[in-house]
């Protein structure tokens, strides 16, 4: 017999709260081999983030992918850990904070805003529980995903979906499943650039988004179309010729096409030819995390310089700072409107 979750009767005439779950991908509990191969099970076993038979991909997932892939992985996390745990945990938990504070002051009433991730903790699933005991029954859900991808925010659909097959009463709700084009985030990547730029100086922009297999594209995920519109946005907002900004994309893994160009290849280009500096921004990120601090910051910037560059600057994602808290509190903001409390 199928048990669901309730909540407390509610007093009559007290209105419905309105809670918020941000989700990002996840991370790995500490940095060791053991913790990032628990996080890499569950990660590449997800049918969204890889598209392939399942019988055959678990035999390759735990017959290869999992005895090589967590040590390297948890070399690269080794050099990003920091004292108080994994970036990505400390930049979500704190834009979370700050949101909390933010939507209360702009709406106006208490509103509820949890963290859950993908995979690993806090889970999508235990948030979803702490945000129904706490009488949510209007619900938005935000993927800190500006671009959409089926690898990434239709991932977050299927796990809130599931948690919330388990509520007898499910909360009203609403899905934002990309802000790409948003006028307040692009201007928020555009002051991010900007007062990088007064302190380090104009370099070439280059914008590198995480790659997805191109094939994906080809079946309908609108993530390439959603980044090239990100990125001429950026260029427009921050009055750059053409000959003053690229983009690529990043992370690729495996012998299959991915989107090109790829950014480590493009870097080398850059370096051995007559782009010698460089900035690098990863306006699909909306926390730095693996890919952004220890592929970008340090990988891809030793590849840079050992090959001829001469400077090379990493931007680093909007995290908690004022203009991203202001540019998700307007639109969870604007995705509240018009919803009457019960």
């Amino acid at each position: 017999m199928p048990h669901y979750l309730g909540q407390p009767v509610p007093e009559p005439g007290s209105s419905s709260r309105l809670g918020v779950l941000l989700v990002n991908l996840g991370t790995p509990d500490s940095s060791a081999p053991g913790a990032v191969r628990r996080f890499l099970a569950e990660f590449l076993w997800d049918p969204r983030v890889v598209e392939a038979p399942r019988w055959l991909w678990w035999l390759a997932l735990h017959g290869v992918i999992l005895r090589i892939r967590p040590r390297r992985s948890a070399h690269a996390y080794q050099q990003i850990w920091t004292p108080q745990g994994s970036p990505l945990l400390i930049h979500s938990t704190a834009l979370t904070q700050r949101l909390r504070g933010e939507l209360a002051a702009r709406l106006q009433t208490d509103v509820a805003v949890e963290l859950g991730m993908s995979y690993g903790s806090p889970s999508i699933a235990d948030s979803l529980g702490k945000l129904h005991r706490e009488g949510v029954r209007r619900l938005i859900v935000l993927p800190l995903y500006p671009q959409y991808s089926g690898t990434t925010t239709a991932s977050v659909f299927d796990r809130v979906s599931r948690a919330l097959g388990r509520f007898r009463d499910v909360p009203a709700l609403r899905f934002i499943a990309d802000y790409h084009a948003d006028p307040g985030y692009i201007e928020a990547l555009a002051d991010s650039v900007r007062r990088h730029w007064q302190t380090q100086g104009q370099q070439h922009l280059l914008l590198s988004f995480h790659g997805i297999p191109r094939r994906y594209v080809e079946a309908g995920d609108p993530y390439h179309r959603q980044s090239l519109e990100t990125a001429r946005l950026l260029a427009q907002a921050l009055g750059l010729a053409s000959d003053e900004w690229s983009i690529a994309f990043q992370s690729q893994v495996g012998r299959e096409e991915w989107l090109r160009p790829y950014t480590d290849e493009l870097l080398v280009q850059y370096a051995t030819g007559s782009r010698k500096r460089i900035s690098v921004i990863c306006p699909g990120f909306a926390t730095d995390c693996l890919e952004t601090l220890e592929e970008i910051a340090i990988r891809n910037r030793a590849l840079f310089l050992e090959n001829g560059g001469e400077s090379y600057d990493y931007i680093p994602a909007l995290n908690a700072t004022d203009p991203h808290v202001a540019a998700l509190a307007g639109l969870i903001a604007r995705n509240a409107q018009g919803w009457q409390a019960a």
